[in-house]
């Protein structure tokens, strides 16, 4: 993908996004549709990197929609889910059913997380202000009286300062800007870390999500077209273990929880075919400091439970551009205006990472532990009527405080 901002070593812009994930790719493209310059920063040299999350959620599908841009979105490859099945132990039920929420869409979509950014870069270079530099990488930040004025970057042609108004952090879970800023994380702790894999998807395979746990054990299955994305959660530096007993133990254990995929297990030659994601949960205690303000996983770094990481990301670019377009177009973005992004974001964080480590602790109850795996009664009777499938899914697809689109588009 071809850098479509002039290479200079000294820049000068509006808004600077340290990121070109979901949250940063999504501020970007709403700045500059609101006529914001905005320069995004990406530190790879495309967006194709596999076992990243895939699922959109009917609330990022609300924004679209609100954006104009549902339709042409929809034409991309994808795969419409609207029930997610578990299997606990030897008990089904189903973890989410959308087609009861309050959304144009009452379904997600499965859809590569590249074509997903592919797509918001299309949209943001419809607009003169959104500029998007790859292979441009953040190393640190430059201050200027006790205020964040820009960044520094490593690009292959050297390196590059650009600065800014306001430095966002959208950099993701391991975030340098994050980093060097010296604003407080609070870690909420992870027991798990999770193993992805992929292995062929047949015609007459189970559903498009699907949930399998029990005997300590955990699969979580997502369709992409001609194969399935797997993971297999396993507690912390339990990998090196379960790697000294051989792929062999491994196919095994997937075989245990989903026997459909008995005859294609062998598709995991050794070790090299499974890739370990290290899950962190964490927060912010401060959000921002003068000149500067962390959104998505920069800002909270959540579980996979549910999927709903890339969602939240895109919530806060959402409150971010709603809150920010007016500040940033006179040039004076405050603290207090940041402070107005935490205020708004930060119970909804709250609440999901408590929501996610319940229904981890409900679904993967106990990993590691042989015995087979029962639901408790009072969950069992629950589950015998509509109303935890309508909150999982509400909390699932659409989530907590859901944002709605408040920039205008400048250009139309």
């Amino acid at each position: 993908m071809e850098a479509d901002f002039a290479l200079a070593e000294k820049l000068q812009v509006r808004c600077c996004i340290a990121g070109g994930g979901p949250a940063g790719m999504m501020l970007g493209f709403l700045l500059a549709r609101a006529g914001i310059e905005v320069l995004v920063l990406e530190k790879h040299a495309d967006f194709l990197r596999d076992f990243r999350g895939d699922t959109v959620h009917p609330s990022t599908l609300e924004t679209m929609h609100e954006l104009g841009l549902l339709e042409e979105f929809l034409k991309r490859p994808h795969q419409e889910v609207r029930k997610v099945r578990a299997r606990i132990g030897n008990e089904e039920i189903v973890m989410g059913d959308m087609s009861h929420l309050p959304t144009r869409c009452r379904f997600m979509v499965l859809m590569p997380q590249w074509d997903f950014l592919d797509f918001l870069a299309e949209q943001g270079r419809r607009y003169p202000t959104f500029h998007l530099r790859m292979q441009t990488e953040v190393t640190g930040l430059i201050e200027d009286a006790g205020r964040v004025a820009g960044v520094r970057a490593k690009t292959p042609t050297g390196e590059m300062e650009v600065r800014a108004e306001l430095v966002v952090g959208a950099d993701g879970r391991n975030s340098t800007v994050r980093d060097r800023s010296g604003l407080t994380v609070e870690n909420i702790g992870a027991p798990m870390d999770v193993l992805w894999m992929r292995l062929s998807k047949h015609s007459d395979d189970p559903g498009e999500v699907s949930i399998y746990t029990d005997r300590g054990k955990a699969l979580v299955m997502f369709g992409r077209g001609d194969y399935w994305q797997c993971g297999f959660p396993v507690p912390k530096g339990a990998g090196e273990m379960m790697q000294a007993k051989g792929i062999e133990d491994f196919r095994a254990g997937i075989v245990e929880l989903a026997p459909f995929l008995r005859d294609r297990v062998t598709e995991l030659r050794d070790w090299s075919d499974v890739k370990l994601l290290t899950v962190k949960v964490d927060r912010l205690r401060r959000w921002y400091r003068p000149g500067l303000v962390c959104i998505g996983d920069a800002a909270h770094a959540m579980s996979p439970v549910g999927g709903v990481g890339i969602n939240l990301a895109i919530q806060d670019a959402v409150a971010a551009a709603n809150l920010l377009a007016e500040p940033l177009r006179k040039g004076a973005v405050s603290a207090d205006d940041l402070a107005k992004i935490q205020r708004r974001r930060a119970f909804p964080t709250r609440f999901t990472q408590r929501m996610q480590e319940l229904i981890r602790k409900q679904a993967g109850r106990g990993l590691l532990n042989p015995k087979p795996t029962r639901l408790p009664w009072l969950v069992r009777l629950l589950e015998g009527t509509k109303l935890p499938r309508r909150v999982r899914a509400h909390f699932i697809g659409v989530g907590i405080r859901p944002e709605h689109v408040k920039t205008p588009d400048v250009y139309n």
